[in-house]
């Protein structure tokens, strides 16, 4: 059967009509989800917050000390009386708890040896980092932190909490030029070559970033991806897509960032307890 010029110039419409509807239909479908609201960030907040109610995890509390020091969260006061019961039921980590002790009182007595509990290398950083105003440094110490960064992970993040220490402490540290921005720039890195997936390494680098007063550096979609990405239970797991079980290291790291969200300011109190009485 032949068509007519006119017949088939109109099946011709027809048909593109069709084709562009069936593109333009699923784009229109299609909208992208909603931002986190102000209320969505406290409410992502205090369920952070419940996560820890209770919680007996020793290292988890020290960081809850830090937070109720500069954030003033009221659950959080007796962060350090807790810590200080666990400390008398763990022997065995004895040593290197007494440490990190430090963290949460400035004035905490520990022995030299203890020193020698703390294995790992990027603990290690931030170790010598924490008592460098009573210790001298290692005479290689500039070497370890360059070395650290390059190795990247944790070892870069490690370098950026040692270097908020060494500042707190009024420690000085002779260090290549350019190194603390580089380093800086690094850990945003992590973060920001891919911002909509959430993990543990990323959120330690989010919040150490805002501990140094970094937090510019910290991708704004990062942010809003950690709002949603948290569980049910209020915690973040540690897994490459922010999901599983919830674990309490990734979610000390979720809600400290997101206490520097939401209350931003031009300096804070110091992340050592340096005021003690």
């Amino acid at each position: 059967m032949k068509l007519s010029k006119r017949r088939a110039l109109l099946l011709a419409f027809c048909i593109t009509a069709l084709c562009s509807l069936l593109v333009v239909v699923p784009l229109l479908m299609h909208h992208e989800p909603d931002l986190p609201t102000e209320e969505d960030l406290q409410n992502a907040i205090a369920n952070a917050i419940d996560f820890f109610e209770g919680s007996r995890e020793p290292y988890a509390l020290l960081w809850l000390d830090v937070m109720h020091r500069r954030f003033g969260i009221e659950e959080f006061a007796d962060a350090l009386q807790r810590y200080d019961q666990v400390l008398t039921e763990q022997p065995e980590q004895l040593p290197m708890m007494h440490v990190f002790r430090r963290i949460a009182d400035y004035d905490n007595l520990f022995q030299v040896e203890d020193l020698q509990s703390v294995s790992l290398p990027s603990d290690r950083i931030i170790a010598y980092a924490l008592y460098c105003d009573r210790l001298v440094l290692p005479s290689d110490y500039s070497e370890m932190l360059d070395r650290a960064v390059s190795q990247g992970g944790y070892h870069l993040t490690h370098v950026l909490l040692a270097c908020i220490w060494i500042q707190e402490n009024g420690c000085e540290l002779a260090l290549p030029d350019g190194f603390i921005d580089d380093m800086y720039r690094a850990n945003s890195a992590i973060i920001n070559n891919n911002p909509m997936m959430v993990d543990d390494l990323k959120l330690e680098a989010a919040a150490f970033l805002y501990l140094a007063g970094q937090g510019a550096l910290v991708d704004d979609s990062f942010v809003d991806r950690v709002i949603t990405s948290q569980n049910d239970d209020g915690g973040w797991g540690v897994s490459s897509d922010g999901q599983g079980d919830s674990y309490w290291h990734s979610t000390i790291l979720g809600l400290l960032l997101l206490l520097h969200v939401e209350f931003p300011a031009d300096s804070y109190p110091p992340v050592l307890d340096s005021t003690s009485p």
